[in-house]
């Protein structure tokens, strides 16, 4: 049987090399085809892209549907030996169906370790190299959401607070600022005004320009100050008390976690999209090991229609799986349902249904 196994191994492991490398290459050359034109006209060249760019986006392509590809090559693979009868030659020489599975598993297993250590720190090293270049991949519209000015309310703790009406996430500085300070009974004890606002990043402080300070004394009396430039520490870098969307995209596991409980301490309670990011990067690598028991289940036995049949139904489920995740995201983000019960419920829905059409198809 350890030849059998070695074969099956070998298998799965050129069939999902082939599917990595052919759709990684074809949808490169589709992706630089349609916007070489946006490349160049930001002064780039696509030489530049395709070293400093598209390795790092095909990383995050193909970590995001290893478990559809993995599906997919199972399915490929095993349809072929069912309809050689290599299967049942397998299993009536008195090898049992689970015993035939072990090198299915055994492979799923690695792959999914190996997944889950690309997910929680080396995808998030490849996203931040991704996501330098990305905007100038996009049409002007969504280019300018990235780079442009944007408003900012955010808490630097459970009672600082700061507003900036434009602010640009690329240069570090924006325009018109408020900052306020209460305490505990919700009075106000401490207000800034400022026209601008800068990091000095050799510094590692914030440049307010021609700004007003109030402070309230204890007595209740107002106090105050105003001048060209204040320096000023709000305890985080830009980065994280002016986060964006993609942040939790480009933080590894460690810094991940990190932000959310520096986040949780300011009391800021929007943290559902990194929340999601977090319980991804685990539930995508297990849905491997799902998958491919759901993979064998279908494909290994011989079908009227042939591997034709087995493919779409294959696809079929591969679309429906991977836009549950999607669809699950936008219900997390609006506060539905956790995010923890979102980024595993298409485990949670897929597990049963594999584990019951393995077994069926186990007995047999």
């Amino acid at each position: 049987m350890k030849i059998i196994d070695r074969y099956i191994l070998g298998k799965l492991f050129a069939t999902l090399g082939f599917m990595l490398v052919f759709l990684s290459v074809v949808v490169v050359i589709v992706d630089v085809q349609q916007k070489s034109p946006r490349i160049e006209s930001n002064g780039f060249k696509i030489s530049y892209f395709l070293l400093n760019y598209y390795p790092y986006w095909a990383l995050y392509l193909i970590m995001t549907f290893m478990s559809i590809l993995v599906f997919i090559s199972v399915i490929l693979f095993t349809s072929k030996m069912a309809n050689n009868t290599e299967i049942v030659s397998i299993v009536s020489s008195g090898v049992s169906f689970h015993r035939f599975a072990k090198p299915y598993f055994l492979a799923a297993i690695i792959i999914a370790s190996f997944a889950l250590g690309l997910n929680h720190f080396i995808l998030p090293w490849a996203n931040r190299q991704k996501l330098k270049l990305e905007p100038y991949t996009m049409n002007s519209t969504d280019r300018e959401k990235i780079l442009g000015d944007v408003k900012i309310a955010t808490n630097l703790s459970k009672n600082e607070y700061i507003f900036v009406n434009n602010y640009n996430r690329k240069k570090n500085e924006g325009n018109d600022l408020v900052y306020q300070k209460f305490d505990e009974s919700r009075k106000l004890k401490k207000q800034i005004i400022a026209n601008e606002i800068r990091w000095d990043e050799k510094k590692k402080l914030f440049v307010l320009c021609f700004y007003l300070e109030k402070n309230i004394l204890p007595n209740g009396t107002e106090k105050l100050s105003n001048g060209d430039t204040l320096k000023i520490n709000f305890g985080s870098p830009p980065q994280e008390i002016f986060p964006s969307e993609v942040l939790g995209q480009s933080n590894n596991t460690i810094e991940l976690l990190s932000f959310i409980k520096q986040q949780k301490i300011k009391g800021n309670g929007n943290l559902n999209a990194f929340y999601n990011e977090l319980y991804q990067r685990t539930s995508m690598p297990i849905s491997i090991i799902i998958l491919t028991a759901l993979a064998l289940s279908l494909s290994s036995e011989k079908k009227r229609g042939g591997i034709g049949t087995n493919i779409a139904i294959g696809i079929a489920l591969a679309f429906v799986f991977v836009f549950s995740f999607e669809a699950l995201k936008v219900v997390s983000e609006n506060h539905v349902l956790s995010p923890f019960i979102c980024m595993w419920l298409p485990n949670f829905i897929f597990a049963p249904i594999a584990l019951y059409l393995y077994y069926k198809r186990a007995v047999q």
